[in-house]
């Protein structure tokens, strides 16, 4: 088909099809026009061919008929989306055969570089003549005319030269689509014009999951030589760029959509169908799934008069026993929310979970890439096996879970990223299972400063009781032998459009009732202590439990979508936070709630005891006048004081770890 049949063609096509979208595109001040390739095989399936065989000349003999419509917008282009399943291309099966052909591929945009102006052609005037010389510039290389027609050879000169933005991205192959022990490969895509218009520059980030309709073509490699290899790289000049992940805020609703939810929303029993729509695979844990689907909600982030903002974001952390499906948890909510990352254990390094300053081959200097938590700004990151990860690497979590950014300062860059990230996390206590009556902190082996920064954790217990267990074994053996049995009552598009229509519009502010509520709960908890109790009193919460009831009360409320916090809201807040404190923040020796256990990982009771027994040797070492005091006189003065021997050697080997006191003689103690 020649390229006048097909200026024809297209004309035809584009007044029958996309004459209102063409007219609305130019009328809004658009460069570009979003053709779906589905309507056009069926229509014009000869134009259609020639587009992937030739994608160059097609493109633009389609450009040429826009110019040529009543419109005449200017530097317009058409940019085609949907190409069939045979199109899509995976970076690492690009061959020489697909050269100059047009294809689809996907990944995650791993790299951005800056936006740059380019010359996309130039004209030159001859010394002699005074001939003007247009020279279409097409490769990486400026171009520069030969000869006049004059038969004039050497320098022109330079007259003018057309630039457009030009941008290059590098994509990275998803993991989805790995086999095995296979490295993802990646791609360099160069974007011009409207494709990096700063709306579109939003969708290219690092970290955006996207699809990249382009033409492949080579460019020349050169040695160090100056001479040009026999080898060539492989690049793709982008058509049309989509994100396929978005996060909740870049979900675009339909008025159906929007009606659905509404009604959905309205339904009384809205809180227990959503409840079951998480992970319905996994049996019980009515409480864990409810805290999930209120931290999907999520709170309302604040940003207050003097810069301060306080974050919105609610972060979970499941500790349990193994095989209480926790991981079954995680991966389910990495499916559900729009934009999530998934990393477990061994596999994840400080740097990878933050951010990295590598190398860049390209530009010839250092380049920052994006770790985990900052791909997933604006959704979820699930981290498993939180436990397994070295205590150098888990410090880089503490500024990103609550301040919800990455600082790095690392080889000239300095630079501060965004991690607005909600944070969903799984680890395996030390040994093997859950021990009530040991401080969390102990038992998981993380710095307690880490776990305080999660506003909840849930011990995933696997207690034996018959009842339960028939009950497990008979949803287990169902799923097993029905097929489709675990299906969620809300599936998991329909959740991500609801979750999504709160995060945009629902905004709910705190009553008085239900303010009045949490404020009552806060102060009773935090003074039921009896004031006449000998030694420290126990914190039972914190003004950072207190911030984690009003985002739990505020996510309540946007399941209703109502735009007020009543007090059952509030109420099934601080029934969440009381199940979460009743596991894991009671003292078994005062039987009352000690935010300590958690926090810093020494409960009141055992720094009463410690400070009891640092006087007792004080006390001891004074009447000695120096000299080492014998374990026996310690464990006597204990005993007059109520303190048992176990617990006395427990804090002597504290003590001596901590470096306050040392053991000259065996059995007999010194102070340092």
């Amino acid at each position: 088909m020649d390229i006048n049949e097909q200026i024809e063609r297209f004309s035809e096509f584009l007044e029958q099809y996309y004459k209102i979208p063409f007219h609305e595109a130019v009328r809004r001040g658009d460069h570009s026009l979003s053709v779906d390739f589905g309507d056009l095989y069926p229509l014009e399936p000869e134009l259609a061919e020639n587009l992937l065989e030739d994608p160059e000349e097609a493109v633009r003999a389609f450009e040429i008929a826009v110019e040529n419509t009543a419109l005449q917008p200017k530097h317009f282009h058409i940019r085609f989306f949907n190409l069939p399943k045979a199109q899509l291309l995976r970076i690492r099966d690009i061959r020489s055969e697909h050269l100059n052909k047009f294809f689809c591929v996907e990944g995650i945009v791993r790299q951005s570089s800056d936006v740059r102006p380019q010359v996309t052609s130039a004209k030159f005037e001859c010394p002699s003549c005074g001939n003007t010389i247009s020279i279409l510039q097409l490769d990486t290389r400026f171009k520069e005319p030969t000869r006049c027609s004059c038969g004039r050879r050497g320098k022109f000169s330079l007259l003018s030269k057309e630039l457009v933005d030009a941008q290059r991205i590098v994509l990275e192959e998803v993991p989805e689509g790995l086999f095995g022990g296979e490295q993802p490969k990646r791609l360099s895509v160069f974007l011009k014009e409207d494709l990096v218009e700063p709306r579109m520059e939003k969708k290219t980030t690092p970290g955006s999951k996207v699809r990249v309709s382009a033409i492949i073509k080579e460019v020349p490699i050169q040695l160090k030589s100056g001479a040009q290899s026999i080898r060539y790289d492989i690049i793709a000049e982008a058509n049309h760029i989509e994100p396929i992940e978005q996060t909740f805020e870049e979900i675009e609703l339909s008025d159906a959509d929007v009606e659905m939810i509404k009604e959905l929303a309205s339904d009384s029993k809205i809180y227990d169908r959503l409840i079951n729509s998480v992970a319905p695979s996994v049996f019980g844990h009515e409480d864990i799934k409810e805290a999930l689907i209120f931290q999907m909600m999520g709170g309302l982030k604040r940003e207050r008069g003097d810069g301060t903002v306080t974050r919105g974001d609610m972060h979970i952390l499941l500790v349990g026993d193994p095989g209480a499906a926790k991981s079954t948890i995680l991966t389910y909510m990495a499916k559900a929310a729009p934009k999530a990352r998934y990393v477990a254990g061994r596999g994840a390094t400080g740097t990878g979970l933050t951010a990295a300053v590598v190398k860049d081959e390209f530009l010839r200097g250092w380049a920052l890439e994006a770790g985990t938590l900052v791909l997933a700004n604006g959704g979820f990151a699930m981290i498993d096996e939180l436990d397994k990860i070295s205590h150098e690497d888990t410090s880089a979590l503490h500024e990103a879970l609550a301040q919800q950014q990455v600082s790095i300062s690392k080889a000239n860059i300095q630079a501060t990223l965004k991690a607005q990230t909600t944070v969903l996390a799984a680890a395996n206590p030390k040994y093997g299972r859950f021990d009530p009556f040991q401080p969390i902190a102990s038992q998981i082996d993380l710095p307690p400063a880490l776990i305080n920064r999660f506003d909840l954790i849930f011990p995933v217990r696997d207690i034996p009781s018959r009842e339960l267990d028939s009950k497990i074994a008979t949803h287990v053996l169902n799923i097993h032998r029905v097929k489709m049995t675990a299906e969620p009552e809300i599936p998991i598009p329909i959740l991500k459009k609801y979750v999504s229509y709160v995060r945009q519009n629902v905004f709910p502010h705190l009553s008085d009732v239900a303010a009045k509520e949490i404020r009552d709960f806060y102060v009773d908890l935090r003074n039921s202590g009896d004031p006449g109790d000998e030694g420290i009193r126990p914190i039972p919460i914190s003004a950072r439990q207190l911030e984690a009831l009003i985002r739990l009360s505020e996510a309540s409320a946007r399941v209703r979508l109502s735009q007020n916090i009543t007090r059952v809201d509030a109420q099934r807040a601080i029934r969440i936070l009381k199940y979460c404190l009743m596991q894991v923040g009671i003292d078994p020796e005062t039987g009352k709630i000690d935010i300590d256990r958690i926090s810093t990982g020494v409960s009141a009771s055992l720094r009463t005891r410690i400070g009891t027994i640092r006087e007792i040797i004080n006390s001891l070492l004074s009447k000695s006048e120096g000299h080492a005091v014998p374990l026996e006189d310690i464990l006597e003065a204990s005993a007059e004081k109520k303190i048992d021997e176990s617990q006395v050697e427990e804090v002597i080997e504290r003590l001596k770890r901590e470096g306050d006191i040392f053991e000259p003689v065996r059995g007999k103690f010194q102070k340092l």
